[in-house]
């Protein structure tokens, strides 16, 4: 099943995170739309967003990679 996958958690609020921001794990990274339900993706790993590679209200099929994360350190 397909979403929408957006960067902030209201249009008038800042991103989740940028290419560049720290996450630890557990840390909310960006929503998934799906039939109106809306699910905050959740980071499994510590590390340095490395990478965007969706653009806001870009659709995601399940599985698609939506970010790269570089190990800190």
């Amino acid at each position: 099943m397909s979403g929408i996958f957006y960067r902030k958690p209201a249009p008038d609020q800042e991103p989740f995170v940028e290419v560049g921001t720290e996450v630890k794990k557990g840390q909310p990274l960006c929503l998934l739309e799906t039939m109106k339900v809306f699910t905050k993706v959740k980071s499994t790993a510590e590390g340095i967003v490395e990478e965007i590679l969706l653009k806001d209200e870009e659709t995601v099929a399940k599985g698609q990679v939506i970010m790269r994360l570089k190990p800190k350190g």
